[in-house]
């Protein structure tokens, strides 16, 4: 029978100290504290429910809400942007609302805009996996798949606005005949290697999480051409001890990989902007500029696909309020990081003693021309996001998707205020001019984004957007010593 804690007081030696008496005495009184993770998926659905919820929508029917979304972002992808494209590269770059001197517009404010959107999925889901912060796996995938796309849309408008498209090859390293070579001291040629090392190792890494669920979809299929699909895509994975142990070595390469690329990529399409003369980008503050403002709008976007996918997928047990809560503290983080950039920028403007420099940072918020786009820059990123300081607010998820749209927008505001609001009054009063986006840069920018939100939908009804194997591996069935799994399994 157990002793009782006066037993074990009386047998304790009086010469022992009181330390020794009162460990004694707790270590019956009081059992030992265990500190467990909140759980990943709420309401303790067991392995079989959690396989057929995230494979339902791959292999159900195709729900209605889903044809309504994808039919305009397909005719936007297909019709309008092809057909802008083929108009501007036939006709030139005129076409556009660039001149003289905002030679860049509207091409290369997309361009830093969806370079900036692909930017927290990576680092979500590869600087969260080093980190082993469990609740990233439910969210991970469409992260990934968000960046992705986002880098195909960034790469199309480097080589758009070359003008002469077809020579686009020249800026590859392809030995020819003629021993022509890019030239690398130009920031064209930074962007280009930047972004193709970005868009190959966020593919890879992607692809990589997802051959075990494609392998899953392979097993579970009924018809010959899905089987046949998913058994090309799957690679002959197997699921043995030794795939998963080369798996999750490469997995850990590619993770460290794309985390350093979140911050050389925007790095060196800041360093685009900070290696000229020009006021308004000469400036040394710009490659951590563009590396926070990248990762805030690329959470912007994050919470702008996940809301709605919660409800529509039904995934509310496992995208759970906890999960949109952490990321709403980290664009908080972002808002906050963005706008002490904002106010150093201005103060070493004014501290620098450049009259030029401070004309034009002046001419950003009272300007007789593009003042709105510095108001909306300042106003939105920063304002709009100290709402999410409230746990309240935090849990209403209508008003964080509108949060998360007003990022967005105010995050393109930011490149149009850095790129026109710095171009359109130079040096000399002569040279000033007013620049106009004109009907071409529009439809191009909505082909991008029905290309972008075209292949997303695409990528949630074909594969899962959530990933099988890594969201088992993080629940108590998946931990061997728990008692409602491995060896202990059907014991509470």
């Amino acid at each position: 029978m157990a002793e009782t804690a006066t037993n074990r007081v009386e047998k304790t030696p009086a010469s022992a100290p009181a330390a020794s008496v009162y460990a004694a005495n707790m270590e019956t009184l009081a059992p030992p504290v265990e500190l467990r993770r909140a759980p990943v998926i709420e309401n303790n659905r067991g392995l079989g429910w959690l396989t057929d919820k995230l494979t339902a929508f791959t292999e159900g029917k195709t729900p209605h809400w889903w044809w309504v979304l994808f039919i305009p972002a397909a005719f936007f992808a297909t019709v309008v942007l092809p057909a802008m494209l083929i108009y501007q590269i036939s006709t030139g770059i005129g076409v556009w609302g660039n001149n003289h001197p905002v030679m860049w517009g509207w091409d290369i404010i997309n361009f830093v805009w969806w370079v900036g959107v692909a930017h927290a999925g990576t680092l979500i889901s590869a600087m969260l996996f080093l980190t082993r912060q469990h609740w990233r796996t439910t969210i991970g995938r469409m992260a990934e798949a968000m960046t992705v796309f986002s880098v195909m849309m960034a790469g199309l408008y480097p080589a758009i606005h070359i003008g002469r498209a077809w020579f686009a090859w020249f800026m590859f390293p392809v030995p020819t005949y003629e021993g022509m070579w890019p030239q690398f001291r130009s920031p064209l040629m930074w962007d280009v290697f930047a972004v193709n090392t970005y868009l190959m190792v966020s593919t890879l890494f992607w692809y990589m999480g997802l051959i075990p669920d494609i392998a899953l979809l392979r097993d579970r299929s009924r018809t010959r051409v899905r089987k046949f699909i998913y058994s090309l895509l799957a690679l002959g994975w197997t699921g043995s001890a030794r795939q998963w142990h080369h798996f999750e070595k490469a997995y850990v390469v590619l993770a460290g990989l794309c985390t350093l690329l979140v911050f050389t990529v925007s790095s060196i399409v800041g360093l685009d902007f900070a290696t000229s003369q020009l006021a308004g980008w000469h400036a040394t503050i710009f490659p951590l500029y563009f590396v926070v403002g990248a990762v805030y709008c690329g959470f912007g976007m994050v919470l702008v696909l996940l809301i709605p996918l919660r409800k529509l997928c039904h995934l509310e047990d496992i995208i759970t309020p906890r999960h949109l809560d952490r990321i709403c503290k980290l664009t908080l983080l972002s808002s906050l990081c963005i706008a002490y950039i904002y106010l150093m920028e201005y103060y070493i403007a004014w501290y620098g003693g450049n009259p030029y420099e401070r004309w034009v940072f002046g001419h950003r918020l009272l300007g007789h021309t593009y003042w709105y786009g510095g108001w909306i820059m300042l106003g939105v990123n920063f304002l709009t996001a100290q709402l999410l300081w409230f746990k309240r607010i935090r849990r209403n998820l209508k008003v964080v998707f509108v949060i998360a749209v007003l990022i967005n927008i105010g995050m393109w505001f930011e490149r149009f205020t850095i790129i026109v609001g710095s171009l359109y009054q130079d040096f000399l009063p002569a040279n000033w001019g007013f620049y106009k986006q004109t009907w071409v840069d529009i439809g191009t920018y909505l082909g991008t984004l029905g290309a972008f939100f075209m292949m997303y939908l695409l990528f949630i009804r074909f594969l899962p957007m959530i990933p099988v194997a890594e969201v088992k591996s993080v629940l108590p069935q998946g931990n061997p010593h728990h008692p409602l799994g491995g060896a202990k399994g059907g014991k509470s």
